[in-house]
């Protein structure tokens, strides 16, 4: 009997823990779409003076496609703003020692030759990852979780590569406002890690702002 008891008290908590994990699923979507949408509208006029600038500065087309990594392994292209001149891929066959070294260990560099006047002062504000709003409302990304990265660095998480992919990248998260280019590789991951066992609303919410405070300080941008 107490065998019993204990078994469908065990039941119970997961059902509850499992509700609570698909309502917060549902709220966290519904709010992604909304703030979106909302963002869309809002920063319109930003976006089209954004657009004019990358062209007059350098040739080449204003946004950027990159594959990434999602939720469950899946291939998605993430848009940016274009930041780099139009055949950076190319240039990196010409970096040096040091340069390559750096780009190998972080997957970018501090101090980067490849990017434009105009794209400079885009990653210094964010600015450049707004239109990743659209992979927001297309369900690729949520506006809160883990970095997108490429699959070299899904390896790099081995054992905690599952878990890793268990959830929506974001356009902001945990990382970015803890930090972001100041820590390490290693340091990074253990953050991402971090928000995946203990996500809820709330913590979202807060990253959210941080985020905004973060971007006007204009913290831990390259």
């Amino acid at each position: 009997m107490i065998l019993e008891q204990s078994t469908t008290f065990a039941t119970d908590n997961e059902n509850i823990e499992t509700n609570k994990k698909k309502l917060y699923g549902v709220t966290k979507r519904i709010l992604d779409i909304i703030l979106s949408i909302i963002g869309l509208i809002v920063l319109f006029p930003v976006l089209l003076i954004i657009a004019i600038a990358i062209k007059v500065d350098s040739k080449g087309s204003v946004l950027f496609k990159h594959k990434r990594i999602g939720k469950n392994g899946k291939e998605i292209y993430i848009y940016k703003f274009r930041t780099m001149i139009p055949n950076a891929e190319e240039m990196i066959n010409e970096f040096n020692e040091e340069q390559m070294k750096e780009f190998k260990e972080n997957y970018k560099l501090k101090q980067d030759p490849r990017i434009t006047r105009v794209g400079k002062f885009l990653r210094q504000t964010s600015l450049d990852e707004i239109p990743q709003i659209l992979n927001i409302i297309k369900g690729e990304l949520s506006i809160v979780g883990p970095r997108p990265v490429i699959m070299e660095e899904v390896e790099k998480y081995g054992a905690n590569k599952d878990k890793f992919l268990s959830i929506k990248p974001g356009l902001t998260g945990y990382w970015q406002v803890n930090g972001r280019s100041s820590t390490s590789y290693e340091e990074r991951m253990k953050m991402e890690l971090y928000y995946i066992d203990n996500r809820n609303l709330w913590l979202d919410v807060k990253l959210f702002f941080k985020t905004i405070i973060s971007v006007i300080k204009k913290e831990g941008a390259i």
